[in-house]
């Protein structure tokens, strides 16, 4: 091939560089590219960061509500103190569940239910505790019948801020254990236990003798999100 016919050819090939050198015609494409992964991958990490906040500001009002539920129930009798049936306490967890329906709660969660009050030596005890969720936790504070007898239970809580029951009373101390699970591919906040506590004084003049039968009972070794039976 002689030189006449190979410089036509390395003329189209330098006008066709310059004609792609000015032409701008892809940029806008081409950045979208390269930006729009990060714009996606912030996106993402915005919106579970936000349903990370309103889940931990669910879990926290489902503990308090069901500490405030649990310290109100009992049958409706003014003239003698007010027995607590199984089923009292069974219609309350019930309560949680339609708080924490948008969640699927129970099958992502714990609630433990423990009644505190003083034993015959004045001591701190777990006198009942009731449980419901597919989520294996037990309690942090506590089982029942811990501080049965004597004083060396020093309550519930945390160490040097423990909550204690009256004489002649009892305080509804609730825990909810909740697994999180994003709504987004991001794998950030995955794997994390909410865990919330709550307690109330109970409202009226309760029987504090023990849970009376008529109901299903909540079991704190059955791990299912299934109502009692």
């Amino acid at each position: 091939m002689t030189s006449t016919t190979r410089k036509p050819l390395r003329s189209r090939v330098r006008s066709l560089a310059r004609r792609l050198s000015g032409d701008t015609s892809g940029l806008a494409l081409i950045e979208f590219a390269f930006a729009a992964p990060l714009v996606l991958g912030m996106g993402m990490l915005g919106t579970d960061t936000a349903f990370l906040v309103i889940t931990h500001m669910q879990i926290s009002q489902i503990a308090m509500q069901v500490a405030d539920n649990a310290s109100r129930v009992g049958e409706q009798d003014v003239l003698t103190a007010r027995k607590v049936f199984e089923r009292d306490i069974a219609e309350t967890l019930i309560g949680a569940e339609k708080l924490g329906q948008n969640l699927d709660f129970y099958d992502n969660a714990r609630v433990i239910i423990s009644s505190l009050q003083r034993n015959a030596s004045g001591g701190q005890w777990i006198a009942w505790q009731r449980c419901r969720g597919a989520a294996v936790h037990n309690s942090s504070y506590g089982v029942e019948g811990n501080g049965a007898t004597g004083t060396s239970f020093p309550g519930m809580g945390v160490p040097g801020r423990y909550i204690t029951a009256s004489q002649g009373t009892a305080v509804m101390f609730v825990e909810v254990a909740f697994d999180y699970e994003p709504i987004t591919p991001i794998t950030v906040f995955e794997n994390r236990r909410i865990v919330y506590t709550a307690a109330f004084n109970v409202r009226d003049n309760r029987d504090l003798t023990r849970l009376y039968a008529g109901g299903p009972v909540a079991r704190c070794n059955v791990f299912s999100a299934a109502r009692p039976t």
